[in-house]
This record gives structure tokens, sequence and C-alpha cells, in this order.
């Protein structure tokens, strides 16, 4: 198989109802009842910080950043992830990860949170938020709950409510 040219480039207005297709797609529609969604509702894309992946004009993937706040504390929740489900396996997910998390760090960003696999993302820092310390706005299985520092001691003391950023 040939290798593909993958474009990584800053979400843009235009590129939204095309990622709304794509998490249709991988996601289907009980994506809306899911705490994270609700969370994020109606929000933009943080500027700088959420990605697309393109393979010449087609959209194969995309990683939102949203501004949150975990217990008073300044957060991003980063998601969805998704990548279009015929390209998955192929790295892309990681390279749109690690882009948004790169891109978060160098604003001055300290913390992010999000909901799912401890394996695949503790590959990019993330661990399991310690039972308790968060309390997301509906029903989240607490062993999906994650969080990574992108500044030592980013996530010290940080506890409470998770909140939408205002």
């Amino acid at each position: 198989m040939t290798e593909l040219t993958l474009d990584i480039t800053p979400i843009t207005p235009a590129d939204l109802s095309q990622i709304e297709k794509l998490d249709e797609r991988a996601f289907g529609p009980g994506r809306f009842t899911r705490t994270a969604y609700r969370l994020r509702e109606g929000l933009p894309p943080v500027t700088g910080l959420s990605f697309v992946a393109r393979v010449g004009t087609f959209l194969v993937g995309a990683n939102i950043m949203t501004a949150i706040r975990c217990g008073g504390a300044p957060a991003l929740l980063l998601g969805p992830l998704t990548v279009e489900p015929a390209f998955r396996s192929r790295g892309i997910g990681e390279r749109l990860l690690t882009r948004s998390l790169d891109a978060a760090r160098e604003a001055g960003h300290r913390l992010v949170i999000l909901v799912g696999d401890e394996p695949y993302y503790s590959r990019a820092g993330f661990k399991r938020v310690p039972m308790g310390r968060l309390a997301m706005p509906g029903p989240v299985d607490p062993a999906r709950l994650l969080y990574c520092e992108l500044a030592p001691g980013a996530f010290d003391g940080v506890q409470g409510a998770v909140t939408r950023a205002t």
C-alpha cells in the first residue's frame, strides 16, 4: 500500500459541519447523551489548539479542545478525537493528539482532561483521575476520566466539579 500524505491544520469554522458528520459515522447518535458532549455542547473549539487531518481534500480526523474549569482551575477538555473508521490504526489519532497537546503547552495551558481509554491515552501522558477528585456533570465511568499535566504539578490540589469555562 502506498503511504498517504497527511496534512494537519487548525480547525476553521468551515470544518465544523464535516467534523459533525465524521463524529456521526464514528460514534453514532448516542454520542449526544455522553457527559463530555453535553459539557462542550454549543461551545466553540479553542482556536489554535483544535486540529483536523486531511488526506488530499478528504477530512479523515479531528481533535477538539474546549475550555473548561476543574474545581475552579482553568483546564481544557480534549475530544472528541475522531478518525474516519477506514483510516484508523494509521497513527492519525496519535498525531492529532500530540499536535493539540503541544500547542496547548506552548500557549501556556497547564491541564487537560478527557473521558477515554487509559491504555491509548496513557502513551501521551494521561493518568486516571483519583476517585472523587473531579465530578463531571453527568455519569462517567471513573476509570475513563483522565488528566494530563502540561506543566509539572498542574493537577496538585485540583478537585471539585468540572464545569464550562465562563
